[in-house]
């Protein structure tokens, strides 16, 4: 399935499973999970509940290793027992959600103690990089640098917000890790040479290794926060 996407997201899902890491044996939520490819990677090895909107999205669904679908949104969250799970995948989702600050607070009442909650979103400087260097776009790239919110084609405003933005909203977690995401590869214009295997995996290892750079972090397109769960023993 990884090779029938197209390069960015490919190696975007790549990068992003080996920030997490290898896990086993862990109960595991992927909030918006669109056509299922992370959650049914982490199903191999784990359980896993997969909740989604979108049935064009669930249309394409891949289902291999068994996982749990459930159709809906933050309803459904609000119908899970607290504290059932061991790490929680929102990816690219809140930028697009009404109700982020209720969605992340529900993340804190359903992970157990020290659980992980992994975040992707958009990097408002990597994008005006996207918008200048790609798409030669000076009018989007001077808006987004005053301020405003930009536009996604398939899922329509991005409504930008800080990494900080998530312990603002739900005190109880604390930021374990901060990685850049997309840092270079779109950058690259020969669309041949990203085919090649080879050069994917050299550019999967130049990213990880800048990952955790804050100057290279502060230009790449999507930002990957690895949160965990805190608990306050004496309230």
């Amino acid at each position: 399935m990884l090779n029938q996407l197209p390069v960015w997201e490919k190696l975007a899902k790549q990068i992003i499973w080996k920030q997490i890491g290898k896990l086993n044996g862990k109960t595991i939520l992927d909030f918006g999970s669109g056509a299922g490819i992370t959650a049914d990677c982490f199903a191999a090895d784990n359980t896993v509940i997969a909740i989604e909107p979108s049935e064009e999205m669930l249309a394409k669904q891949l289902h291999t290793n068994g996982y749990q679908q459930i159709i809906g949104s933050t309803e459904e969250l609000k119908k899970l027992p607290s504290e059932s799970f061991d790490y929680i995948f929102c990816h690219n989702v809140l930028e697009y959600a009404d109700d982020r600050e209720i969605i992340v607070g529900e993340f804190y009442r359903l992970l157990k103690k020290n659980g992980k909650l992994s975040i992707v979103k958009h990097n408002r400087n990597g994008r005006v990089m996207q918008m200048v260097v790609l798409l030669n776009n000076f009018d989007e790239a001077n808006n987004l640098l005053d301020g405003h919110n930009s536009n996604a084609q398939q899922f329509g405003t991005i409504n930008y917000y800080d990494d900080k933005d998530i312990i603002e909203w739900c005190g109880g977690f604390t930021l374990q890790e901060t990685y850049g995401l997309r840092t270079f590869w779109d950058l690259q214009q020969n669309q041949e040479i990203q085919k090649d295997e080879k050069w994917q995996k050299k550019m999967i290892e130049i990213e990880m290794k800048v990952s955790q750079n804050p100057d290279f972090q502060k230009i790449a397109f999507f930002h990957h926060l690895i949160f965990e769960k805190q608990v306050n023993e004496n309230l």
